[in-house]
């Protein structure tokens, strides 16, 4: 039998905080060349409303690419006890942000469903944690200039 429950699209408020956190985040997009799934880590991720999600990355990554060629994408996180995919539909807001230093993509997902992708029977008991390994000062100021240029 069918199940008939739409998916969520919209976001709780644990997971938009959990999302604008330093959270690691899965970004899985079909390769423009190949046709096959990829997946990505990427760290410059805001829930911008509770229906949609902004993310950068670099505009010449195959990210872009992928995107422009099919804006189908999930994105993947851990946390709150479980694992999380949220699918929707990207499109390109911006292909180079103002007041970035670096050519960053400014990318937005309009989200159509999010899941509960844990196996059943479990639940997270400690979430991924990563560390930057180059000049936090540095790395700082750019984040700051990254999130302040994504919620615009």
């Amino acid at each position: 039998m069918a199940n008939d429950k739409a998916a969520p699209n919209a976001l709780t408020k644990e997971q938009s905080d959990l999302l604008n956190s330093e959270t690691l985040i899965l970004l899985s997009t079909v390769d423009a060349e190949t046709n096959t799934p990829g997946i990505n880590a990427i760290s410059w991720v805001k829930a911008y409303s509770e229906t949609k999600i902004r993310f950068s990355v670099t505009n010449s990554s195959r990210i872009v690419a992928n995107i422009k060629a099919n804006p189908g994408v999930t994105l993947a996180f851990i946390g709150l006890e479980s694992v999380f995919s949220i699918v929707g539909k990207a499109s390109i807001l911006e292909d180079k942000m103002d007041g970035v230093s670096m050519p960053l993509a400014k990318i937005e997902v309009e989200i159509t469903g999010i899941f509960d992708s844990m196996f059943w029977g479990a639940k997270i008991v400690q979430e991924p944690k990563f560390e930057k390994t180059y000049d936090l000062q540095k790395a700082k100021a750019l984040d700051d200039s990254v999130f302040t240029a994504l919620l615009k």
